[in-house]
Order: structure tokens, then C-alpha cells, then sequence
């Protein structure tokens, strides 16, 4: 997890005062080193703490307050002056930037801004506070075209790969809020849910979100659906991005099992993520599904650049379509193609355990492995069976030829 950053704090306003250190108890990446209540104490309290983040609210006196930034910015050049304010008037924002303020949030504070401009500062200290930009969550959203194909595998046996860094702090969250099992692949009984997070949104902190996670001795943290089956919305598509924006604040990566409705929750997930994991195997109704999916993400524009496609159980004996005519079919790349290995993956899943702890030699286990390195790298997949040719029309043109 990140590491903390020290925080000073100044408000006359004993409310409003009070109201951020209520805040802030629920923020772990955030220590709140000293307050004071008085502008002009406020620079001593600075030079003797000598805090990451001065959180300036300048309500009381604009004009002393303004002061007050370019005096800590000058005096102490690498604490990051926050300032908050119930005003909204353009040209105090301005004389608050102007005298160095990093960020300027309106009062009253959203734990979601404050998150926000949280991550903003910590990647312009460049490190100094102990994470650099490199350490701000990832987040991966992985969807089966099709029952059965391997996506759960891959969501949980991902994070366990992530999580065999000491440096990373993996999660997963179970989307597919009517029939998901990742908790059966980690032989998990978890005691909070997915669901006990929506309920208490209004109240939502770190460490209610942490409660709520259940961690797996691999390393990786599970957030599961819900223990009963549940007519209508179990959360809005909003209350999502806030736990997800939670989430990425504090875990190094978020891998999502998004559910095959592909409805507003799991298009909100895959709207946030940096990549959207298609699962699918070689078999005409997983291709089919992949045309169509495909086609449906291309017209959400923070999606459809993120999709990559991800061949499962490749060399497969009773395959009846090859890579090459798969390709012609899709009529796009395939990121990565992960090898058959059902006995392996079953036996894991009996178990409990994931494949870096049943079958840490396997070959599928070194295959996870490379395709986990190649995502956190952000470099682009491998080009053995990159480069598809021009799609093909008729799925059923497949079988022609079968055989050569």
C-alpha cells in the first residue's frame, strides 16, 4: 500500500475544523501531524512539523489566508499547499494558485476530491513522500464472452500472480453480483460484501472499505458479491466509481470480474479501467460472442481503445477452428493466448488455491505470470499471432477448408 503522507491543517472554524479530522480518521494514507486555529501561528507550526500537505481553509479571511499559501510555499518548498474554500469565485481560486497552491477544493469536502487531489500532489512530489505516479492503482476489468471460458480463473489467478510481489497489493471484486464465485476459487467465506459497501456508501472510508475485504493468505484481497440472490440494482453506477476510486487510492491493482450482462455497472468498471480483458476460447459461439461484443464496446469511446482479447485453453485437442482463421473471423489482435491446462486449473480450484501456490512450475502458471508482467508494463502484447488480417464475413466460413 501507499505510504503515508503528513498532514497540517489550519481553521479558524472549529467546525468545519472538526469535520475534516472526522475525514481524515478514515483516511490511512493520511496523518494528520498538527492543527491549529489561528492563521498567524500557522507558518511556526509548518516549520517546526515540516508536513508533506498544508491544508489551508482561507473562509475566515481571504486575504490573510491568501497570504498565508505564498508564505508556506516560499518558506517551505517542498510541502504541497492544499487550500479549501466554500467560494466558488474564479479570481480568489486564482490569487490562491497564483501564491502556490497545488489544488483548490470547494467546501463542503467530497472524500472523492480530497482522494483525488490527493493522488494529483503525490505524483507531482515525484516520490518524495515514498510512491511516485508508477504506484497509483491499476485497474483491469476481465469479461468471458461465455459461460465457462476461463474469466474468473483468470481474475483471481491474475491478482494471486500480482500479489507474489511484496511491492503490490492486489484486489478483486467480484461484479458478477448474481452467480460470481471467486470466493469458491479461493476457498473464501467472507464476512463482508460487496453489497454491506452499498449500504454504507453514505459513510463510505478506508477503513470500512478495508473491513470490508477479505484477504487470502497468497496475498490478494477479495471484495465478493453478495451472499443471497437479490432482485433490482444492488448499486448505482456511481457508488461503484466510488469504491473503485477508493480502491486505486490505496491498492496497487484492482482486477474486475465484470458480469456477462455487461450492463451500467460493469460499463461503469470498464470505464475507469485501463484495460478490458476479453476471455474467450476457439469455438464459433465464443467467436460470435466476440464480434458482437466488440461491436457493442466500440461505441462507448472510454472503452473500445482499452479492449484487448485473451485466448484461453490455446492447443485445446478437440479445437475445431485455428488462430489463424479465429483472426480472419474477429478481425483484430490477440493480446495473449493462455495454453490448455484444464487438469491443473480444476485441481487448483478444488483446492482453494491459485495456481502460483498448487502449480507454481505449471506451464499455464508461467504463462499468467508473463501476461501479468506485459500489463503492468504497459507495453504492448506479444506479435507472434498479432497481426490479424481483414475480417472475414459469414462466422460459418470457419469450417471451410477444415482440415488443411
Amino acid at each position: 500500500m501507499k505510504s503515508v503522507l503528513r498532514l497540517a491543517t489550519v481553521d479558524p472554524d472549529e467546525r468545519s475544523r472538526n469535520s475534516l479530522k472526522t475525514m481524515l480518521l478514515g483516511v490511512d494514507t493520511v496523518w494528520l501531524e498538527a492543527e491549529c486555529s489561528r492563521y498567524e501561528f500557522f507558518m511556526d507550526v509548518v516549520r517546526q512539523t515540516q508536513p508533506d500537505i498544508a491544508l489551508v481553509n482561507i473562509d475566515t479571511n481571504h486575504a490573510r489566508a491568501i497570504q498565508l499559501v505564498g508564505e508556506v510555499s516560499r518558506a517551505v518548498t517542498n510541502c504541497a499547499v492544499l487550500v479549501v474554500s466554500s467560494s466558488t469565485e474564479g479570481s480568489l481560486i486564482l490569487q490562491a494558485m497564483r501564491n502556490g497552491a497545488r489544488e483548490f477544493l470547494n467546501m463542503p469536502l467530497l472524500l472523492d476530491d480530497f482522494i483525488a487531489a490527493l493522488d494529483r500532489i503525490r505524483v507531482s512530489m515525484g516520490g518524495s513522500s515514498g510512491e511516485g505516479a508508477g504506484r497509483i492503482g491499476k485497474i483491469i476489468s476481465v469479461a468471458g464472452v461465455s459461460g465457462g471460458v476461463g474469466s474468473t480463473a483468470l481474475v483471481v489467478n491474475a491478482a494471486a500472480s500480482l500479489a507474489q510481489d511484496p511491492g503490490n497489493s492486489p484486489v478483486i471484486i467480484d461484479l458478477d453480483l448474481t452467480l460470481g464465485d471467486a470466493d469458491v476459487w479461493l476457498d473464501i467465506i467472507p464476512e463482508y460484501t460487496i453489497r454491506d459497501v452499498a449500504d454504507n456508501i453514505s459513510r463510505l472510508d478506508y477503513g470500512l472499505l478495508k473491513r470490508s475485504l477479505t484477504r487470502h493468505d497468497c496475498g490478494a484481497y477479495l471484495l465478493p458479491r453478495p451472499v443471497d440472490l437479490e432482485t433490482g440494482d444492488a448499486m448505482k453506477p456511481d457508488d461503484l466509481r466510488r469504491i473503485l476510486a477508493l480502491l486505486k487510492a490505496t491498492f496497487s491493482h484492482l482486477i474486475i470480474d465484470v458480469s456477462k450482462s455487461f450492463g451500467k455497472l460493469d460499463l461503469a468498471a470498464m470505464e475507469v479501467s485501463d484495460k478490458v480483458l476479453l476471455v474467450t476460447q476457439l469455438d464459433l459461439s465464443c467467436l460470435r460472442n466476440v464480434v458482437r461484443i466488440t461491436q457493442f464496446l466500440d461505441n462507448f469511446p472510454a472503452i473500445k481503445e482499452k479492449v484487448e482479447i485473451v485466448v484461453n485453453r490455446m492447443g485445446l485437442e478437440d479445437a475445431d477452428i485455428s488462430l489463424t482463421k479465429a483472426l480472419e473471423t474477429i478481425g483484430r489482435s490477440v493480446f495473449w493466448q493462455l495454453p490448455n491446462d484444464y487438469a491443473t486449473m480444476v485441481g487448483a480450484r478444488n483446492n482453494g488455491a491459485p495456481l502460483c501456490q498448487f502449480a507454481p512450475k505449471a506451464r499455464l502458471t508461467r504463462s499468467i505470470n508473463d501476461m501479468v508482467r506485459q500489463l503492468s508494463s504497459g507495453e504492448p502484447g506479444p506479435k507472434k499471432d498479432d497481426e490479424a488480417p481483414k475480417r472475414k464475413s459469414g462466422l460459418f466460413g470457419l469450417f471451410a477448408g477444415r482440415g488443411n
